[in-house]
């Protein structure tokens, strides 16, 4: 059974007003427990609104969204409780830090949990490690720390609650690539510990094309494609006609095969696309 289901979701902005707009249009989807999962569109696209959907920040128009099989919905006064199992961190997430200390802050979540000291401690700790900060870091004010620290701060206040999903809206918005590829390898990390499900909104694809095992991609409200990493990278012209970009690397794969040079169409990270190069000069070498 899918941990996270849409059925039929809809949502409308300003009903019944001349700025009516349909920002999610009948979207249906089951999100498997433990993927690493991309999710993509065009500014506009909705897929940050689909997105707040998942943990009860925004309500269907209509539909439902099901969690472990149950409309979170279904029972308002545990939506709460939807918030805890579905964390969400907002792009730009250190603007929202306010604790003295970065060991408060990232224990503040669970704290709210009504968990105890020690079940705190581990959490903080635990998920610290995970994302990259030091021990020592702990009884500073996150003030005091770089942008990008402060960032990990945010995303560990989160991630210490342990949610069953974690979803991130544009994680590396605003970083160097050497501050993205940190982030993302964090991201990693804690996916690979904790064998969580997690969602990574991005507008780039190079950034989760290495290592997401299915892309969600939303055009205009809809669902355009949700399937495994390879088989949307099969699709990369099409998605390129919907305003996405695809990876340098795929772009360079497809001008190659209208020169004649096939190498097939779900060229997507540079590892694969050596391999295929190595693999064909080496054929070559043997006639």
């Amino acid at each position: 059974m899918a941990i996270l289901e849409t059925q039929e979701l809809t949502y409308v902005y300003s009903p019944g007003t001349p700025f009516e707009k349909t920002a999610v249009d009948h979207v249906n989807l089951k999100i498997e427990a433990g993927e690493m999962i991309g999710v993509m569109g065009h500014t506009g696209s909705g897929k940050s609104t689909l997105i707040q959907h998942f943990n009860g920040l925004l309500r269907p128009t209509s539909g439902k969204i099901l969690l472990d099989g149950e409309d979170i919905w279904a029972d308002k006064k545990k939506i709460r409780d939807v918030r805890f199992k579905v964390g969400l961190v907002f792009q730009y997430p250190e603007y929202q830090i306010f604790e003295e200390t970065v060991y408060k802050d990232i224990a503040f979540g669970p704290k709210n949990m009504g968990l105890d000291d020690a079940e705190i401690k581990r959490r903080v700790l635990e998920t610290a490690h995970d994302i990259g900060l030091k021990e020592e870091l702990m009884e500073r004010s996150p003030f005091e720390l770089s942008g990008g620290q402060k960032r990990r701060v945010a995303i560990a206040g989160v991630m210490a609650m342990e949610p069953k999903i974690l979803i991130l809206d544009e994680p590396t918005a605003g970083l160097d690539p050497a501050g993205r590829d940190m982030i993302l390898g964090h991201i990693q990390a804690y996916h690979k510990r904790t064998k969580n499900t997690v969602l990574i909104v991005s507008h780039s694809m190079e950034d989760i094309a290495g290592f997401a095992d299915k892309i969600l991609v939303m055009n205009k409200g809809s669902l355009f494609c949700y399937d495994d990493t390879e088989r949307v990278f099969s699709r990369a012209e099409e998605i390129a006609e919907i305003g996405l970009d695809v990876p340098q690397i795929t772009k360079v794969f497809i001008e190659l095969k209208k020169q004649g040079l096939d190498f097939g169409k779900d060229v997507y990270t540079m590892e694969y696309a050596k391999k295929l190069l190595l693999r064909q000069l080496s054929a070559k070498e043997v006639k």
